[in-house]
């Protein structure tokens, strides 16, 4: 039997290939937060309900609409995003002159209204949602048995998370966006329309937060706190990339996702708490994250 550092060949792709596909789910809601950090400098809090909410409307939209998972996988981002729209227009904008710290209790207010609202209609108990036919069965891989819906999570991620690096950093649009942020008055001047980019992006970025969901949905029980668990690890990787660093985003939600993926091969017990410890040491050895930009 080959073995890896001691350990079975089987074994260690199995958690790496596992590990890789964690990584995606937290590189693409990483991303969202990144995008919404980046360009309004909200601390968007409620996205973990976001995604809980994508999740919860693909189900939804199965059971009382007929909607299947592709149709959701294209409208749900669409309707959830629009919800992020009117949250930003009527909530978001009254403060978005005063310190970071009020966006963030907001936000978290909401988060807990959203949660708080579907805990109280549907309880605490998880739902499943069925895999697409198309998805089912698996691919094997020689070392596992890979299931087709995993495989198809992680080229789905990789390709959304490409293309969102692409607009925001190589398109005239993401030019727009950048520029609008940093010095809004002379955007206006040029005659953009700098509020309605900024609400714009919110709503992107919200829609990023429940395409995750409906990803997630066949894959993780479908209840209201869903999104509460997985935030907080979210947030340590948008700290360990980068406070609004769309790259550093993207590369370190995978990277943390393969080293939480090994880390349960060699060390089990330190398995939900190492992307902390690595949070640690690198604002211990540099504060504005691996891709972050000295302040």
């Amino acid at each position: 039997m080959t073995m890896i550092f001691g350990v079975p060949l089987a074994v260690f792709m199995g958690q790496l290939m596992l590990g890789l596909i964690n990584g995606a789910f937290y590189a693409l809601l990483s991303l969202g937060l990144a995008v919404i950090f980046g360009l309004l400098k909200i601390i968007n809090f409620a996205h973990g309900a976001q995604y809980m909410l994508g999740a919860f409307a693909a189900m939804l939209a199965l059971e009382y609409l007929g909607i299947n998972y592709w149709a959701a996988l294209l409208l749900v981002p669409l309707v959830v995003g629009a919800l992020g729209v009117v949250i930003e227009r009527l909530v978001l904008r009254r403060i978005a002159h005063l310190d970071h710290l009020y966006g963030l209790l907001l936000t978290y207010g909401l988060a807990l209204i959203f949660e708080g609202t579907l805990i109280n209609i549907f309880g605490v108990s998880g739902s499943s949602y069925p895999t697409p036919e198309a998805l089912q069965g698996g691919l094997n891989l020689g070392f596992m048995f890979l299931p087709t819906y995993r495989a198809w999570v992680l080229v789905a991620a990789l390709v959304v998370c490409g293309g969102t690096w692409f607009i925001i950093e190589r398109t005239r649009l993401g030019a727009y966006l950048r520029a609008g942020t940093e010095n809004p008055a002379l955007m206006q001047a040029f005659g953009v329309n700098v509020p309605q980019l900024i609400t714009l992006t919110y709503g992107f970025g919200v829609a990023l937060a429940a395409f995750a969901g409906v990803l997630a949905a066949p894959l993780y029980p479908v209840s209201p706190t869903m999104g509460s668990s997985l935030l907080i690890v979210v947030f340590a990787v948008v700290v360990i990339g980068g406070m609004g660093s769309i790259l550093g985003a993207i590369i370190t939600g995978l990277a943390m996702g393969l080293i939480e993926g090994l880390t349960k091969v060699y060390y089990p017990e330190a398995a939900n708490t190492v992307i902390f410890l690595v949070m640690i040491l690198v604002l211990l050895l540099r504060p504005s994250g691996l891709f972050g930009k000295e302040a």
